[in-house]
């Protein structure tokens, strides 16, 4: 995933100070107002958003009109009213922070029964530090010059103005526009607010109104028709009675007349009923229609919320830049260019210097020293004396046994997750178009490799005689795997069907790998690698992921088998859950959870691994990983302790002499020194900061290559583009590849329903590389390598090729 964050609206401290108590020392007096003799008061929710429940509210940018008023006073002063009357009115005050600043003035502008404050007159053109309704506040007089204004709960204003006049014309407005608020309020409630009601909900609900009076017309005329032809079917019912016919023939009669009435009565019940039905929609639909419009309302103000939380969120990530990149400037340019950032916006709420994002250089990481040199005005670090073109062209001329040792730094652009998002509420998360801004330059294939970094632990594990001691190599093998998610939190490009990548290290490292996309729906990818020290490597895996707001679970499905040559000892496992944590909001780190079983089929061995999950609350070391390998009858022989991001230790396990403490102790004391080192991380490469955290083998995953098949990785062109800092080509180009994948899906589609028409046989789908068949120790269908493609490879025989790129 992306390595942003967007922040949310920041809150009162852990412990927001409660209202004026009494007998404390109070805030310093600030401009002409006197000292408070009470416990200071709290600062409310600086809020970002102007949302308060009641009343509109000035989205991102938005203006609370205000009325005619008089220049600002002087710095320094108490406060200044607008002039004019009523209750519209706009001025300077002072507002309570907190009790390390006290009181800082503001620019305050009451209309509409909303009462909004800036930190200059020149910030209501793009930013209210917050808003309150005053329909729903109380206002309260402290002393001559200070009063407050509270809402119950969520927002408290604690005021000053400059004079006792100046704070009762400001009372007065405030009372006088409250007022209107309350009557405007209740108002609007007995009317149902038809002035809310958009034009186009207002023709819908007249139209249904008029069906409905439609039908009941029908329905009108029905019943008049029932009417006539009722009563004439009394009349004649009436003169069969008056006719001389048997006695049982009369009471026939009398029981269809008291039927007829009846259903007389029950069809006039029926039309009034319709009639009251259509009265209570016509009474109700308004309110009705308010609600829901209140509701979409609701809706619209937190996007329109969240939105502007992200641009000044980005507004900070800008900020901290200039602070960090600037002082290596001249101090005049650094200080103006600083200054012109900040006055820009200014902080996401009022009075943010004490909520500082301090974790935000963890994420926002700035180049000091460049592998190559940056001309004085590359304060983004986007550009540099070595062009792009050129980095690459030097890329294409290393040779194949001299890997490079890093790649274009990073540009530092900046990222909204949210403009992401909000286009695709509703939508499965597999299915959202993310741009390369949230990628790291290397396929899901190459991520796939990069589990071979510590191919050294299966060579040692070759060698091992005894079968325990090579399942721990092989435990710590597994563990390893992980070691470089730790800090890598952008995602990897997915694979497009039929791409491949290989690494060949046979001649430098002895083994050689091949990937390939076998499947788009899910997505599943296929490895298998051979080494001539003796084991081969095969799995197939296939991603599925659950969106869960705050964190993003990523689970690996498919088994991971490891067999060895000389033995015939065949080990399978599969992998554990990784967790994104902090989507949304917050500072995105990994973690890694579950349990591992690593099974030898052949001896019935078994090492059961169990990656704890990190808590807060823990006093355990942080990734801990520990394990215990056990013989065919459940023994332990070995116990094993690490992290899944440094190191992994073995222990051998002495049979147990007694029950007391000392022989306790001995065993431990012995265990100690039965401590072998199996796996300890390599360190990452210099600036790995500034190349996504790469590790030396990943940075040569992505360097060309002759002679690779043209499904290769490192010939798709968007994750190139992306890699040499052209990210807007890179964008428009896997654009271009994702609708050719469609395209290419659609026509396969196609094909298959003309088959199925036509009765004809029609083959689905099938990797070039590997085929799909039963394994014959997991039982599961799974795609194995089917050989040939070093062979090609040698001729250069790529006619088989798909054209994906």
């Amino acid at each position: 995933m992306a390595a942003t964050e967007l922040r949310g609206v920041v809150g009162p401290g852990p412990a927001a100070i409660a209202a004026p108590g009494g007998g404390g020392a109070g805030p310093p007096a600030v401009g002409g107002g006197g000292g408070r003799g009470d416990a200071g008061p709290g600062s409310g929710v600086a809020s970002a958003t102007a949302a308060t429940a009641g009343g509109p509210s000035p989205g991102a940018g938005g203006v609370a009109a205000g009325g005619p008023g008089s220049a600002p006073p002087a710095a320094g002063s108490g406060g200044s009213g607008a002039g004019g009357s009523g209750s519209a009115r706009e001025g300077w005050l002072f507002k309570w922070t907190n009790y390390i600043k006290g009181y800082q003035r503001r620019w305050f502008v009451l209309s509409n029964g909303l009462l909004s404050y800036y930190r200059s007159k020149a910030e209501m053109r793009h930013t209210c530090r917050g808003t309150i309704n005053l329909a729903t506040a109380n206002i309260t007089v402290e002393d001559s010059c200070n009063f407050i204004i509270s809402n119950g709960g969520a927002q408290t204003y604690h005021l000053k103005a400059s004079s006792e006049v100046e704070r009762q014309r400001w009372v007065t407005a405030l009372e006088l526009a409250k007022a209107k608020a309350v009557k405007m309020l209740a108002e609007s409630d007995e009317s149902g607010d038809e002035e809310s009601v958009s034009q186009t909900d207002k023709t819908e609900l007249q139209n249904t109104l008029r069906t409905l009076s439609s039908k009941v017309e029908d329905l009108s005329t029905c019943n008049d028709l029932i009417a006539k032809h009722g009563t004439a079917l009394q009349r004649s019912l009436s003169e069969l009675e008056s006719l001389k016919l048997p006695a049982e023939s009369n009471e026939k009669i009398k029981q269809v007349n008291e039927r007829a009435t009846l259903f007389r009565i029950t069809s006039n019940a029926m039309i009034n009923a319709c009639r009251d039905f259509l009265m209570l929609a016509q009474t109700h639909s308004k309110k009705w229609q308010k609600s829901l419009q209140y509701e979409r309302d609701q809706r619209i103000r937190l996007e329109e919320t969240l939105e502007q939380l992200a641009k000044q969120h980005n507004h900070l990530e800008r900020a901290f830049r200039g602070a960090t990149v600037l002082p290596a400037n001249t101090p005049g340019s650094a200080g103006s260019g600083k200054d012109q950032c900040c006055s820009g916006k200014g902080d996401m709420s009022d009075e943010d210097d004490e909520n500082e994002f301090f974790d935000a250089p963890e994420i926002i990481t700035m180049p000091e020293n460049l592998g190559h040199k940056r001309t004085g005005s590359n304060i983004s670090g986007a550009s540099s004396d070595i062009s792009l073109d050129e980095q690459y062209k030097h890329q294409l001329e290393e040779t194949k046994k001299e890997k490079r040792t890093r790649i274009p730094y990073k540009p530092n652009y900046s990222l909204n997750l949210w403009s992401i998002m909000k286009n695709c509420i509703g939508k499965e998360l597999s299915k959202i178009p993310m741009p390369v801004n949230f990628n790291e330059p290397l396929s899901m294939l190459q991520r796939l490799t990069e589990d071979l970094e510590y191919h050294e632990l299966l060579d040692r594990a070759a060698k091992c005689e005894n079968s325990l001691e090579q399942l721990c190599y092989v435990a710590a093998f597994t563990v390893s795997s992980y070691s470089t998610t730790v800090f890598r939190t952008s995602k990897p490009f997915n694979p497009l069907l039929g791409e491949t990548f290989e690494l060949d290290r046979l001649e430098e490292n002895g083994y050689r790998s091949l990937c390939e996309q076998v499947s788009h729906h899910p997505p599943a990818a296929a490895h298998h690698a051979e080494s001539k020290n003796g084991w081969t490597l095969r799995q197939e895996i296939k991603i599925t992921s659950k969106f869960r707001g705050k964190y993003l679970s990523i689970m690996p499905l498919g088994t991971i088998h490891c067999i060895f040559h000389a033995t015939g000892h065949h080990y399978t496992w599969k992998k554990v859950t990784t967790t994104v944590h902090n989507i949304i909001v917050g500072k995105l780190w990994i973690d890694q959870s579950g349990e591992i079983d690593i099974v030898n089929h052949k001896t019935g061995d078994k090492c059961n691994l169990k990656f704890v999950p990190y808590s807060y609350f823990s006093r355990d070391v942080a990734r801990k990983v520990t394990g215990e390998v056990t013989d065919p009858s459940g023994k332990v022989h070995f116990a094993l302790l690490g992290t899944w991001d440094e190191k992994m230790d073995c222990f051998k396990v002495q049979p147990a002499s007694g029950e007391n403490g000392g022989d306790a102790r001995q065993r431990g004391h012995e265990a100690e020194e039965s401590r072998v080192m199996l796996w300890k991380r390599n360190p990452l490469p210099k600036n790995a900061e500034n190349m996504y955290y790469f590790s030396e083998l990943a940075l040569t995953l992505n360097a060309w290559e002759g002679g690779t098949a043209p499904t290769d990785s490192r010939l798709r062109p968007d994750q190139r583009l992306m890699e040499n800092g052209r990210w807007d080509e890179a964008n428009a180009e896997k654009q271009r590849l994702e609708e050719k994948q469609r395209l290419s899906r659609k026509r396969r589609e196609a094909e298959a329903m003309k088959a199925t028409e036509d009765g004809t046989p029609y083959d689905p789908y099938k990797a070039l590389w590997f085929e799909r068949k039963k394994d014959p120790v997991t039982k599961e269908l799974t795609h194995v390598y089917r050989g040939e493609y070093w062979e090609c490879k040698e001729k250069q025989d790529w006619g088989s090729c798909p054209d994906i790129f």
